[in-house]
């Protein structure tokens, strides 16, 4: 399988209606590892989600994986805070994105069955995935992004309004991806998760990546006065 990875911005920007969302940012996200996207309310963090996946275009600088455009998009995944669900069954939605790449539908309804006994939904096959609860919905998404192991998974806020036992689920979804080998990219405002969950750490303000770095050393020894503020709980200016 060819490498998508490394993904890189160069001076990229997102503008729209005349305001700038977010950059220049300048960036390059490696191999291996998880990282927490984190920054007060409209600081950027979904714009960048979106960029990096290709959902948004930079209006200027530059977005670069380490193969071309329809590789890297075929070994990609996106989960949304509101899970989008197809108008299909619990295993329809968990089967599209197997037979759409080609796996004959046999192959694909068994490793759905595997998937759907793994997230808890084994017996709901035929149930209309709009019928499922929200942490429900959320750990069919996550395991839809996931079923076809994408090299690459983004995660916007996708354990927000839900509560602590489907919250635990989805997190052991996302570890066990990344011990797989999945990248992860993942934004959340809770600071918990961020500690449990990353390996590193993006933080932004105002559309800039105003630090980043190991979890670590980012938890323990913030640098600047903007993440030490955002840490204690006060207003990021």
């Amino acid at each position: 399988m060819v490498s998508i990875l490394p993904l890189s911005l160069q001076s990229a920007t997102v503008d729209k209606n005349g305001k700038r969302l977010l950059g220049p940012v300048d960036l390059e996200l490696g191999n291996a590892g998880l990282t927490i996207v984190l920054g007060p309310n409209g600081a950027g963090k979904s714009t960048l989600l979106r960029l990096l996946h290709g959902l948004e275009k930079p209006s200027e600088g530059r977005l670069r994986y380490a193969a071309p455009r329809p590789v890297a998009y075929a070994q990609q995944a996106f989960v949304f805070q509101t899970p989008v669900m197809l108008r299909r069954t619990v295993l329809g939605n968990l089967t599209y994105p197997l037979t759409a790449h080609g796996t004959q539908r046999t192959e694909a309804q068994k490793q759905a069955l595997t998937w759907l006994n793994m997230i808890g939904l084994a017996g709901h096959e035929s149930q209309r995935a709009s019928q499922l609860s929200g942490g429900e919905r959320q750990k069919l998404a996550l395991a839809r992004a996931l079923i076809r192991a994408p090299q690459l998974l983004f995660l916007d806020e996708p354990c927000a309004n839900l509560d602590g036992a489907s919250t635990r689920d989805i997190e052991r979804l996302i570890l066990k991806a990344r011990d797989d080998g999945t990248r992860i990219l993942m934004a959340t405002h809770d600071l918990g998760q961020a500690r449990r969950l990353a390996s590193d750490v993006l933080f932004l303000n105002k559309g800039q990546i105003i630090e980043s770095g190991p979890a670590t050393a980012f938890f323990e020894t913030p640098q600047t006065p903007e993440a030490q503020a955002f840490l204690k709980g006060d207003l990021v200016l």
